[in-house]
């Protein structure tokens, strides 16, 4: 049986068809990552590069740019800290907010991780053949879900439909 359920669902389960795809890249890349003996997980590339980039930062400024929860952001911090690539610290001005920075351990492996996301980049391009447009169409609905949310949209679609 060579049925794909979620293709024939076309645009309903779009959703589902990222997710799938978004799964197929992580488990390759987790697996690329044990054959390498590289102790990362896939979702800690982001926390890597804005690291990279700013030193130390606390975890909703983490958070912030990357659109993502300030649970989430903390969940992955604290694997990351378990398995000895970050150090997070009380900031000294605001004991409240935590402080995430690289440990030695994280900053001798950058050069290697920058291999490795270097040679991922190149797989991506290759996937895409080289034509970014999917990155237009997914500004546009990254803009119109901030504009209004799935939620609100749903909801209004669904009140249209079932009026008493």
């Amino acid at each position: 049986m060579n049925q794909d359920f979620i293709k024939e669902l076309g645009y309903k389960a779009l959703d589902s068809r990222l997710k799938r795809i978004s799964d197929r890249m992580s488990h390759d890349v987790r697996k690329f990552y044990k054959e390498q003996k590289i102790d990362v997980e896939p979702n800690w590339y982001l926390v890597f590069m804005l690291l990279q980039k700013n030193k130390e930062m606390s975890i909703i400024d983490i958070a912030e740019p990357l659109g993502y929860s300030h649970p989430s952001v903390v969940a992955i911090v604290k694997k990351m800290a378990d398995k000895g690539y970050l150090v997070i610290k009380k900031d000294l001005t605001d004991k409240r907010k935590q402080m995430v920075s690289f440990t030695e351990k994280a900053v001798k492996m950058l050069p290697q991780l920058e291999k490795v996301w270097d040679s991922c980049e190149k797989a991506i391009l290759q996937i895409l053949s080289d034509d970014l447009a999917i990155f237009t169409y997914l500004d546009g609905i990254d803009s119109r879900l901030k504009n209004e949310s799935f939620h609100e949209r749903f909801k209004n679609e669904y009140l249209k439909t079932n009026i008493i």
